[in-house]
This record gives C-alpha cells, sequence and structure tokens, in this order.
C-alpha cells in the first residue's frame, strides 16, 4: 500500500525525489504518513482537498480487499530557505 501511495504521488509532483512514505503500524489502522517537496505539497493536496481525497478513497478500497483500514496522512514540515544576498555590506 506504500508503494501505491508514493507511486501515485510521485505522479502528481514536480520533484519526485522529495516524495517519501512511512508506514506507522496501529492494532485498527496503518497510518500512511506522505511527505513532499513543499513547493508540491499543494499538488498533492488539489483543489480542496480533491486529490487527497481520491487518493485516501484509493486506499479504502484497497484496503478492503486486504481487511485492513488505512489512513493517509499528509505531513508538511517547515524548512527554512534562506536566500544568498550578495554583496550586503
Amino acid at each position: 500500500m506504500k508503494e501505491l501511495v508514493e507511486n501515485i504521488a510521485k505522479a502528481l509532483v514536480d520533484h519526485p525525489e522529495g516524495v517519501q512514505v512511512d508506514a506507522v503500524e496501529g492494532t485498527d489502522v496503518t497510518i500512511l504518513q506522505l511527505r513532499a517537496h513543499p513547493d508540491d505539497i499543494g499538488k498533492v493536496i488539489g483543489r480542496e482537498g480533491r486529490t487527497a481525497k481520491a487518493i485516501r478513497t484509493l486506499l479504502g478500497a484497497a484496503g478492503m480487499k486486504l481487511r485492513k483500514r488505512f489512513t493517509l496522512e499528509i505531513v508538511e514540515e517547515k524548512h527554512n530557505y534562506q536566500k544568498a544576498t550578495a554583496g550586503s555590506k
């Protein structure tokens, strides 16, 4: 299931190398944590969350076949990108 989410996310984004999916196994549910490049988070979520909802729907359908529950969490990490200033003094 982890590979499914990873492949879908990589197809949507501009920086596929920044996509990472981690699975956190629980007793009743497996949480899939999706991380992407900060510029690509909006593409993974989609307008009004439609893309994220579609991925969650696929997880639900595939999970029914496996008789397991999966939850998708999209993790947005804050990065400190500093622009180099040339000749500041």
